[in-house]
């Protein structure tokens, strides 16, 4: 039986050697992400020689891709991975079968295609692919959105003009220092701000939200991968971006944040971010839409380029 930890700092750096062996970089496994939403999900994690294990509590028991090079999983591992985690079941929480452990069904979620395929060539009749459309990731151009050309980006441009024409606003790359334009004090001071106007205590996804950009923001320099940009109206800022490196070509925004009494600050904060932070990168991932409607309906008005699509495996081994 694998050992499962709380999440902490400690585990950051082997945890990133194995996620970099992983032949996909998903904006899901980021220690960032993993870390700063580890309580909302109930995340524990075990450690072996060539793979990190994530095993998820809340809303049900699942396991997520392992994190590692995939193609050094045997069966005998992927047997004991799937049976590590002693998933309870119980008749007041039920859960669906492609949730729980129940007759040795065990669900693994947050799976890429690519693994999701190794899996079912290498162990036919043990897995079963179930798709999970919103947790798939929206991949765009960083040149597009940089550019916003063309018909397709009309409205994103003139969103973009309509501000800076209408606002007296200015751009500071986010900093840990104190004192200074774009620091993470003011970033902290305008997301409280935020969950005031959004009720984020009647809320509880934007309350869980809120707890991971503080534990996130508070541990900038620790994580130190982090990235983002700024504007300031009046002397105050008025939004904010924050992304990290995925890969070489890739970079996710985990958090974007804006005061939206400025018409099209968030098109603009878009738009600032990609061409001041981002420049290095081909492709920018603005991660998934949680089945959302609306949030589902923003991304897509993105154009996005293509999609880290994911599914959950059932398990009958």
């Amino acid at each position: 039986m694998l050992e499962f930890k709380p999440i902490t700092l400690d585990l950051l750096d082997e945890y990133e050697k194995r996620r970099q062996a992983c032949p996909v970089k998903s904006a899901d496994y980021t220690f960032t992400n993993i870390w700063g939403w580890a309580d909302k999900y109930g995340l524990t994690m075990a450690l072996t020689e060539n793979f990190a294990i994530i095993h998820q509590k809340f809303p049900y028991h699942c396991l997520w891709s392992p994190v590692g090079n995939w193609f050094n999983l045997d069966m005998e591992t992927l047997h004991d991975f799937v049976h590590s985690a002693n998933i309870p079941y119980s008749e007041e929480n039920p859960l669906m079968a492609e949730s729980s452990s129940y007759n040795d069904r065990l669900c693994m979620h947050r799976v890429s295609d690519d693994f999701a395929q190794h899996i079912v060539e290498n162990y036919p009749g043990k897995v079963a692919v179930v798709e999970a459309k919103g947790q798939w990731e929206y991949l765009y151009s960083r040149q597009e959105l940089a550019a916003l050309s063309g018909n397709r980006f009309h409205k994103k441009r003139n969103h973009v003009n309509g501000f800076y024409k209408s606002y007296v606003c200015e751009y500071y790359p986010l900093t840990a220092e104190s004192g200074v334009k774009g620091s993470l004090d003011d970033l902290l001071d305008l997301q409280n701000e935020w969950c005031k106007w959004h009720d984020c205590e009647n809320s509880n996804s934007l309350y869980a939200e809120n707890e991971a950009i503080f534990r996130v923001i508070g541990n900038w320099q620790r994580l130190g991968t982090l990235f983002g940009g700024s504007f300031y109206i009046d002397g105050k800022m008025a939004a904010f971006a924050v992304g990290e490196r995925l890969d070489e070509k890739t970079c996710v925004v985990h958090f974007e944040k804006a005061q939206t009494d400025y018409r099209g600050i968030y098109q603009a904060i878009n738009h600032a971010f990609v061409n001041n932070c981002a420049q290095e990168y081909e492709i920018v991932n603005r991660e998934q839409d949680m089945d959302e409607e609306g949030m589902r309906k923003a991304k897509l008005s993105y154009n996005p380029v293509g999609y880290l699509k994911k599914s959950s495996l059932v398990f009958s081994i």
